[in-house]
């Protein structure tokens, strides 16, 4: 796992880089082999694949979570 997640241990990973981390979220889903695109109408960033645009994303108030284990 990246230094820009964060795991508790009965949660889903926090991606700490933010909302603002186009680059960084691009990077860590052409890595993951988890990454799955959401549906086009839920895609914020521009590059299809970024965790931006993955269905296991879940907003939260300063970033996202990683749904996938």
């Amino acid at each position: 796992m990246s230094d820009v997640w964060i795991k508790d241990e009965d949660g889903p990973k926090v991606f700490t880089a933010g909302r603002l981390a186009w680059g960084a979220a691009a990077g860590e889903a052409r890595r993951c082999r988890g990454f799955r695109p959401d549906d086009e109408d839920e895609w914020v960033a521009d590059e299809p694949c970024s965790c931006y645009n993955c269905r296991y994303r879940r907003w939260t108030a300063q970033s996202f979570t990683c749904q996938k284990s």
